[in-house]
């Protein structure tokens, strides 16, 4: 089960984002002959679902959405068909939102999350405007419905942005992690000694005015918001962001499998309790595949956002954590990094 984000659509054509991926789903689909390969949407590549759900009330008021839709490729998108074409001879199919596994197992992409976000991350920014654009309050959600109705039309502007061009930083993640940068004192550079003190007084300035930029989101109605962005606070707001859209979702106690902050849990060492939603939801992340130097260690494999983290789920017991390329270095993982220009 891919479970979203398998291509990047935020950062250009959707065809450079096919063309990088094809070798990899021809890849897989001769791994899985026989065998069932699951795809789900997340942020970063929702337009591959944006034309099944613009479709679904083209005729009538279609039904709400549950948590679990599961879509031949051909009915949802052509980019789906034609993904589940490379990789035949696997078998295709689609969830959305999610998928349950087992009756106590589902697992969902996860970026229901940012609307309960209390890092002021830019895509919390942006549903927390779009929420009260449209009059619908994340405290008042109630399901997918309400999800997809702030979530979608973001997407969707972001995807027409990046249909014919190269986005910005602010459109594709990078002004993101910058930020995450500047406020946590990382991303050191080498240079010149005169211009560290041009960047130690940038840094100042914006540590003080961050606080001041919270409180005005949080009294234009943008929040709850909170101006810490530590490393801790970041795993914090996550795990309670999925526990509250594991609440709303009605999942009870069952395992929730996600991904979309990256952070791989929990791991030997983590606080079981934050694991654990508010409803009694196990929160289960799967981490990353994404190379991001900001958030890693100096050695290769300690951070929990190392790249290469998998879940396995088996027909019974707790689903298992697998760090697959833990025994890695920094210039291997680098040196197959796929970047679009």
């Amino acid at each position: 089960m891919l479970l979203g984000d398998a291509l990047e659509l935020r950062h250009g054509p959707p065809r450079e984002a096919l063309a990088a991926a094809r070798p990899f789903f021809e890849d897989l689909g001769r791994a899985l002959a026989g065998r069932e390969l699951v795809i789900v949407a997340g942020n970063h590549d929702h337009g591959l679902l944006e034309p099944w759900l613009a479709g679904r009330g083209a005729d009538a008021p279609p039904p709400p959405l549950g948590v679990e839709q599961l879509l031949d490729p051909a009915e949802v998108s052509p980019a789906l068909a034609q993904i589940a074409g490379w990789a035949s001879p696997a078998r295709v199919r689609v969830a959305y939102p999610g998928l349950w596994l087992r009756p106590d197992v589902y697992a969902t992409h996860g970026h229901y999350l940012d609307c309960h976000l209390t890092v002021p991350t830019l895509e919390r920014l942006a549903a927390g405007a779009m929420s009260r654009l449209l009059g619908r309050p994340a405290a008042a959600f109630r399901g997918v419905d309400d999800y997809e109705a702030v979530g979608a039309p973001m997407f969707a502007w972001r995807d027409a942005v990046a249909r014919d061009a190269p986005t910005g930083a602010a459109l594709n993640g990078a002004a993101t992690a910058s930020a995450w940068s500047a406020l946590s004192g990382g991303g050191a550079r080498a240079g010149s000694s005169h211009s560290a003190p041009v960047r130690w007084l940038r840094r100042r300035m914006i540590l003080a005015g961050f606080p001041l930029a919270v409180a005005a989101l949080n009294r234009a109605g943008i929040g709850p918001l909170r101006a810490d962005v530590s490393m801790g606070e970041l795993r914090r707001a996550g795990l309670r962001a999925m526990g509250e859209v594991a609440a709303r979702l009605d999942l009870g106690d069952a395992y929730v499998v996600f991904g979309h902050t990256h952070r791989a849990g929990p791991l030997p060492g983590d606080d079981q309790q934050e694991w654990r939603g508010r409803a009694g939801a196990r929160l289960v992340n799967t981490g990353s595949w994404a190379y991001a130097r900001v958030f890693l260690a100096g050695h290769a494999g300690e951070s929990p956002y190392w790249p290469g983290t998998c879940v396995l789920v088996a027909d019974d017991g707790p689903p298992e954590l697998r760090r697959l390329l833990r025994d890695r270095t920094h210039a291997q993982i680098a040196s197959n990094v796929v970047r679009l220009r």
